[in-house]
């Protein structure tokens, strides 16, 4: 598999940056600066049913409370 963001046999974190963007993201690879862990460690299924839940205004937060 050459993209680790498509293997679904592996295990996932989702991160959210200060503009409350969510990110699907390898659980091997180190937090990037500026992203906080929103869910730990899952499969890749429910990491994206949690973005799709949480992350419903693709808008950053800072156009959003303009």
């Amino acid at each position: 598999m050459s993209n680790p963001f498509e293997n679904p046999d592996g295990t996932f974190l989702v991160l959210v940056n200060d503009e409350g963007q969510h990110s699907l993201w390898p659980s091997y690879a180190e937090v990037p600066a500026g992203w906080t862990v929103a869910l730990g460690t899952s499969d890749r299924q429910t990491c994206l049913a949690y973005v799709e839940e949480h992350w419903t205004d693709m808008r950053p937060l800072s156009l959003v409370r303009r």
